[in-house]
């Protein structure tokens, strides 16, 4: 009879078989994420990225970089409020000040900065409309439940506050959104992609 193998010793006899990280791959483990810590550093009280890329090898840098970028480009969004607008803006003289390619990055730049104003003139506009839609939508599905259960029909209930229309409403504002967050992740990449 085969001799049976735990699933210990399956997992050692595939890890076996990956052999030793390179030089390379080393370097990403340990700098990646070096990069990612100076840019949550950098969003939180502003420290000067120039000199802190300094302290790394040029062979290092490459990782810190790449860390420092993912950080900082995951961390423009639509700019829903003040802070958020903040950190576009922190995030964005951050990554220009580690791009080569100046003008290929205030190109998209340009068209991020396009999202972000429709989002605040037409897109508010588009949420005040969805939001009082969706409100009398609720209002009528309220009154028609009530009727059906023999409440008296001037009985007011408060239909922002429950909790149908909330999660209805998070959902509207989603997909509102969503169209918006498609362009910025595009654009994203655009940057990801200069040098």
């Amino acid at each position: 009879m085969g001799e049976i193998k735990s699933a210990f010793e399956k997992a050692m006899e595939r890890v076996g078989g990956i052999g030793e990280p390179s030089k390379e791959e080393k370097l990403q483990w340990k700098y990646v994420p070096e990069g990612q810590k100076l840019a949550a550093a950098y969003l939180k009280e502003d420290s000067n990225l120039l000199n802190e890329l300094g302290k790394f090898k040029d062979e290092e840098r490459r990782y810190v970089t790449k860390g420092l970028e993912e950080v900082l480009l995951r961390n423009i969004t639509l700019p829903l409020n003040e802070p958020a607008r903040k950190t576009n803006k922190k995030a964005m003289d951050a990554i220009k000040t580690i791009k080569k390619d100046k003008s290929a990055l205030e190109n998209v730049y340009t068209k991020m900065r396009r999202v972000f104003d429709h989002h605040a003139q037409q897109g508010e506009q588009q949420r005040k409309q969805a939001y009082e839609m969706l409100k009398q939508e609720f209002q009528v599905r309220i009154q028609q439940a009530m009727q059906q259960q023999g409440l008296p029909p001037g009985t007011k209930i408060n239909v922002e506050s429950q909790p149908q229309f909330q999660d209805e409403w998070r959902r509207t504002l989603a997909h509102l959104d969503g169209q918006y967050n498609t362009l910025l992740e595009e654009y994203r990449r655009e940057i990801e992609a200069i040098r």
